[in-house]
Formats: C-alpha cells, sequence, structure tokens
C-alpha cells in the first residue's frame, strides 16, 4: 500500500527546484555584482509578458490541451479493450462515491457531480499553479534556456530526462506507477521527456515560463479523469500502461510532437522568442 504522506512529501519536493534555482542565481549575481530582482525574473521567464497576447494565449492553450491528452490516452485505453468506461452513468465513479457516503445518505446527481469535477480541471490548472511554478521554475525557466547551446532537440530532451530522474525518490517509494525499482524510475524518465518536449516547446516559442506553469498544473488536475469514467466492472489496467503518465499516454504525447514537427513547429524561426 502506499503511504498516505507521500502526496504531501511530493508536494513539497515541488518546490525544491525553484528554491535551488533562485538560490544559485542569487549567489551567481552577487559574485558578478549585479543587483536586482528583474534580472533573475528575465532569466527564468517570469517577466517581462511580452508578447503578452502570445503567453496568454500559448497558456490557455496549454490548460486545455494537456488534459485532452490525458483523455486521448484514456481513448487508446478503451480502443484496445484494456478497461471500459461509462460516459453515461458513470457507473465506476458512483460506485466509489456510494462506498464513500455514510450508509443511507442519498448521492447528489451523478451528472451534477461529474460536470463539476470536469469544470474544475481548468480551475485545478490554476489552484496547482504555485506547485507545478515550484518544478517549472528549475526545469524549463532555467535548465532549458541553460542547455539551449547544445541545440533545441538535445536541450529538450536532456532538461526532461533531469526532470524525470528528479522524481527518482518518491518512484522508488511507489508513487505514480506502483514500480519501486528502476523500471518506475525509467518510466518516469522517459514519461517526462516527452511531456517536457511539449511544455518546453510553449517556453522556446513564448519565452515565457507561465504556459509552461499552467500546463503542468492543468496535466496534474486532470490525472484522476480514468477513475471519472470508467465503468464499474471494468478491468483496471496497471498505471505504468494506462496511468497519465503510463506508456500510453507517452505514445499519445510522442504523436502531437511528431505532428508539431511536421508542421514546422519547432523550426528555428518560430522558437524565435528571447530567452533570458
Amino acid at each position: 500500500m502506499t503511504d498516505p504522506l507521500l502526496p504531501v512529501i511530493a508536494a513539497a519536493m515541488m518546490l525544491t527546484p525553484a528554491i535551488a534555482t533562485v538560490a544559485a542565481l542569487l549567489v551567481e549575481r552577487r559574485q558578478r555584482g549585479r543587483r536586482g530582482a528583474r534580472g533573475i525574473l528575465r532569466d527564468l521567464g517570469m517577466w517581462p509578458l511580452r508578447p503578452l497576447g502570445r503567453t496568454l494565449g500559448m497558456s490557455a492553450v496549454a490548460i486545455v490541451a494537456l488534459p485532452l491528452l490525458i483523455a486521448a490516452g484514456l481513448a487508446v485505453v478503451g480502443l484496445l479493450d484494456l478497461a471500459r468506461f461509462d460516459l453515461v452513468g458513470f457507473s465506476g465513479f458512483a460506485e466509489q462515491l456510494e462506498a464513500m457516503l455514510p450508509a443511507g445518505t442519498p448521492a447528489p446527481p451523478i451528472m451534477l457531480l461529474v460536470t463539476m469535477q470536469l469544470v474544475m480541471i481548468p480551475i485545478g490548472a490554476i489552484i496547482n499553479a504555485p506547485l507545478a511554478f515550484g518544478e517549472e521554475i528549475g526545469w524549463r525557466g532555467w535548465l532549458l534556456p541553460a542547455l539551449r547551446p547544445l541545440g533545441v532537440w538535445p536541450a529538450l530532451l536532456l532538461s526532461g530526462a533531469f526532470w524525470g530522474f528528479w522524481h527518482s525518490p518518491l518512484i522508488l517509494l511507489g508513487y505514480n506507477f506502483g514500480l519501486t525499482d528502476v523500471s518506475g524510475v525509467l518510466l518516469m524518465i522517459l514519461a517526462c521527456m516527452v511531456l517536457g518536449v511539449l511544455l518546453g516547446w510553449t517556453r522556446l516559442r513564448t519565452g515565457s515560463v507561465w504556459p509552461a506553469v499552467f500546463g503542468h498544473g492543468a496535466f496534474n488536475a486532470a490525472a484522476g479523469l480514468g477513475a471519472l469514467v470508467v465503468a464499474a466492472d471494468s478491468p483496471v489496467p496497471p498505471a505504468w500502461l494506462a496511468g497519465p503518465a503510463g506508456l500510453i499516454t507517452c505514445a499519445v504525447m510522442a504523436a502531437v510532437v511528431a505532428v508539431l514537427v511536421a508542421a514546422g513547429q519547432f523550426r528555428r524561426d518560430r522558437l524565435d522568442a528571447r530567452l533570458g
């Protein structure tokens, strides 16, 4: 059984990249005799928000698109007959709700609850933003631009790999996949590399870290989407295969990356936003 303290530990860990990055930049700037916080904000893609329309638009797209990737992964799970989904009665969710309520307590209308849960996903993206910010400042705010001299793809893939490896303590404790060995770590590195390409693309495209922050928050907010739509009598595929960071969703995200590449979105002239 997963330790109930793991989500608390995970939330605290999400702040550590930001703390380490800001501390390192403060020391570096002091050694060089540079003062003021404005330079740090610019280096990390936090400010200025120019062009504002592109930054806001990409943030809105990220809030919508990242949950849709999880939904697309679930659709593939259903097509492969690995699980069955009930999009009418939401029987699995209703069964979970009934088990949580005291005996004899009437449940609210299931459709109302499902609608509220879906509406909460974009709201959750904003609520999750402070913790997502803690990670994104380190990985997309600082590390990705720092690796950019290596080339776009090495920078994207390496920053994602570091991001995935950073999760190792949690993965080895059973978080995300329930795999407490190197296979879980490798799977997390893969998932973070693929997702990191998408989040990193928003950073390079806009010059701002905020679309990645809200996209990350939206992805986390939609992680429980499968529990909302699964049928009561459905088999439960393993998280490493069908979870939000599992192999199937990784394949969906890789397909989206391929479409963006084919559309020329990774051309140097498209990634022209000023970094730092």
